[in-house]
């Protein structure tokens, strides 16, 4: 057996497209990046700022609380924050614009891939 990290203390900071606050510790990368997995600690106050998805993106909160925002989640531009909370998760296509973050903190994990089809064993809810 082997242990391994990928708490904040693992990773580095995300400060790309004016991102605060904000973790990410990987977790794995699948050859030819055809699949990648990372934990993503969104700190008090912290921000994902808004930016286009480079391939479909699935984000699992895990704990805490926080918000997140796309093109697609309302059917709008997406400048409504929809909130999010353990167990919950947002799904963005490839170069949608998105955005997250959280007053308090959270931690999520990130799947990104072509091949990520949340619909297959999630039930999708409805927007508020």
């Amino acid at each position: 057996m082997k242990l391994y990290r990928f708490d904040a203390s693992a990773g580095h900071p995300i400060t790309a497209f004016g991102s605060e606050n904000v973790i990410m510790s990987g977790i794995q990368r699948v050859a030819n990046g055809a699949l990648q997995i990372g934990c993503m600690y969104i700190g008090t106050r912290g921000v994902v700022g808004s930016h286009q998805a480079t391939t479909r993106q699935l984000f699992l909160v895990v704990e805490g609380a926080g918000w997140v925002r796309g093109e697609g989640l309302d059917g709008s531009d997406g400048a409504r924050r929809h909130p999010v909370t353990p167990g919950q998760a947002a799904f963005w296509e490839a170069g949608e614009w998105h955005e997250s973050g959280s007053d308090f903190g959270m931690t999520a994990i990130v799947l990104e891939g072509e091949g990520i089809d949340p619909g297959q064993f999630m039930r999708e809810e409805p927007l508020p």
